[in-house]
């Protein structure tokens, strides 16, 4: 068996197709969902023989069950993929309290909690990897997506800042930053989806495959000079 990653949110879209890509790459595989068992259960039924070590469920908006993920993780993490996440579409000032503190629960407090607990084994063998799927607007910012920019913002400033902390440990931390990617978080009609592909460079939306290929570059050797980047996986849109 391969190198162990934890998958965190691999029921997505995105999630997902990074669980596929790496395990046909030979990886060994700790997959966690929170909702979508079906999708988790069809995830399940294609991945290639032996590659799955273990399946968790756990809701991410609650200390307490990402507290009992982290106890149920047997084997080792030499690497870690946050790929879960929410969306909120809406004028900031708008914004429900409870929006707010589970967007800060999923896509910060969690990857630091998660993080912070699998990092003391990463030092001691001298070797991990850390990837945050963030997102375009976590750099530039994005109206009615206040909220969602300032998340993913925290996401790059961790990974720039983890990144000079544990890389002398030889600990690679890095983001992927997509751009558009066409799958169900967007809720866009087909009208604004051609309207945004045009401005888009390479002349259509990003594909989950896309991400994924990104996360299994920078797990790989090759990848091994890159760290504490944010890499923009977006067709060349800005």
């Amino acid at each position: 068996m391969g190198t162990n990653v934890l998958i965190i949110g691999a029921s997505g879209e995105i999630g997902s197709q990074i669980a596929l890509q790496l395990a046909k790459e030979g990886y060994s595989l700790i997959l966690h969902y929170n909702q979508n068992e079906k999708k988790m259960e069809s995830i399940q039924s294609v991945l290639p023989e032996n590659c799955l070590l273990d399946v968790i469920q756990a809701d991410l908006t609650k200390l307490e069950e990402v507290t009992s993920l982290l106890e149920r993780i047997v084997y080792p993490i030499e690497a870690v993929v946050f790929a879960s996440g929410i969306a909120y579409y809406g004028l900031f000032q708008e914004t429900p309290e409870q929006m707010i503190d589970d967007m800060l629960s999923i896509h910060v407090k969690a990857p630091l909690t998660i993080v912070k607990k699998i990092l003391p084994s990463m030092i001691r063998r001298k070797a991990g990897k850390i990837i945050l799927i963030s997102s375009i607007w976590g750099e530039i910012g994005a109206s009615y997506e206040v909220l969602y920019s300032t998340v993913k913002g925290a996401q790059n400033s961790f990974v720039k800042a983890l990144a000079k902390e544990v890389g002398p440990s030889g600990i690679r931390v890095n983001a992927i930053s997509p751009g558009f990617i066409d799958t169900r978080m967007n809720p866009l009609s087909s009208e604004e989806k051609a309207q945004l592909v045009e401005d888009i460079p390479l002349n259509r939306a990003g594909k989950p495959d896309d991400v994924a290929n990104a996360v299994s570059f920078l797990l790989s050797k090759k990848s091994s000079y890159i760290h504490g980047e944010v890499l923009r996986v977006t067709g060349g849109w800005d």
